[in-house]
């Protein structure tokens, strides 16, 4: 661990501003870090492409009510990350995995669809793979620079340390272990899939990132799938209609994250870490659908004064009577399954385990702004903010 101190430190001193706030007051006496790229590493929540480009198509609906067609993403419109994006008036990140027309002059998604921090999950492209590629891209992007001297469609090499590293990855080791095992081995295995995720974020300092920005988990029980599937046993929903055990377990992996977390930025003093408290805000968004819906609405003036349906109800495919996925239909005895609803606005579920774009936008608004996040910092501060134990 001192030799991994010591190296981050002569990277340090080599690059020379990394760690420090170089950064621009804005219009109220703000510091902003102008983040000139994001590297992100996820699954679905944040994946703009990779599981299309790598595994299989996800097709319209997917995409249709802001992109007006196909765009990676496993939800109508964009993600928490797109939100993210805009924030730091940045592109939307591309896919590293997509190879068609992707620019990455502003940074690379290393996400995929069904990632989880452990390998044996529902896609090949474990964290520690997603790693693996993110070393392979910025090797080969130094490389090109140093043979064409210039590339816009590629980072600076200086940028890899001065970019945002976003991390939103866990609820798939979470899900695969509640399909295959039970809560109890669920919560033993936590301490372990957090040793790999530190282990990665270990190998990034040493590649040289310095601000990370990490999602905790979401409430998994709130899921309408988890709900559809798991609440057969009695008194196992809360009065949001939330499986219970499975909340618990979610709050228990976010308790031992931001003790990792803490540890990390003793480990590693010249990096940044901000904790983002992603659970609160999307379990407030379930249990008061209703009332946040109407204030969200009655601001944006972008719907009739209404709120958001039943947070348990979905907008595209079935899991009721007939599994069929977003993007596919059925007939089953005369019953059209499948069809997309009309005001995927008004859903908090799009799929029944991915959000809608409305609740994602409503959730990114209080992420990149600092209401949830430790230490309590926009996104566009986060290289700069005093560490907090």
């Amino acid at each position: 661990m001192e030799s991994l101190k010591l190296f981050c430190l002569f990277g340090i001193l080599i690059i020379g501003s990394v760690g420090e706030c170089k950064a621009v007051i804005g219009d109220h006496g703000s510091k902003k870090c102008n983040f000139p790229a994001i590297f992100n590493f996820g699954d679905s929540n944040s994946d703009t492409g990779g599981r299309s480009a790598a595994i299989s198509e996800i097709t319209l609906p997917n995409g249709e009510t802001f992109f007006g067609r196909a765009s990676g993403r496993a939800c109508n419109g964009r993600l928490i990350l797109d939100f993210i994006s805009e924030a730091l008036r940045l592109p939307y990140l591309n896919a590293y995995l997509d190879s068609m027309g992707t620019n990455f002059r502003h940074g690379a998604n290393f996400a995929t669809g069904g990632s989880s921090i452990r390998p044996g999950g529902y896609s090949p492209f474990h964290l520690e793979i997603q790693l693996a590629q993110f070393k392979r891209f910025k090797s080969q992007t130094i490389a090109l620079h140093k043979q064409l001297k210039l590339n816009s469609t590629l980072p600076r090499p200086k940028d890899f340390s001065k970019a945002l590293y976003t991390i939103d990855i866990g609820q798939n080791d979470l899900a695969h272990g509640f399909q295959y095992t039970n809560e109890e081995k669920v919560i033993a295995s936590i301490p372990d899939i957090l040793k790999v995720l530190s282990g990665v974020i270990h190998e990034l300092c040493k590649e040289g990132a310095r601000s990370f920005w990490i999602h905790n988990t979401g409430p998994i029980g709130c899921l309408p799938y988890s709900v559809i599937y798991y609440q057969q046993k009695p008194r196992n929903l809360d009065r949001y209609g939330c499986v219970m055990p499975h909340n618990k377990v979610a709050q228990e992996f976010n308790r031992q994250l931001k003790d990792m977390v803490i540890k990390l930025r003793t480990h590693l003093p010249h990096a940044i870490f901000t904790y983002v408290d992603v659970y609160s805000v999307k379990y407030s968004l379930v249990s008061q659908a209703k009332e946040l819906g109407i204030k969200e609405f009655l601001i944006s003036w972008v719907m009739v004064m209404a709120g958001f349906v039943d947070p348990m109800n979905f907008c595209c495919g079935s899991y009721y009577g007939y599994h069929v996925e977003c993007g596919q239909k059925a007939v089953v005895n005369g019953t059209v399954y499948g069809i997309p609803c009309k005001h995927p606005s008004r859903h908090i579920s799009w799929d029944g385990t991915h959000y809608s774009e409305a609740a994602n936008k409503w959730v990114a608004k209080a992420i990149v702004n600092s209401s949830v996040s430790e230490p309590p910092v926009p996104v566009s501060e986060a290289c700069c903010q005093k560490q907090q134990a």
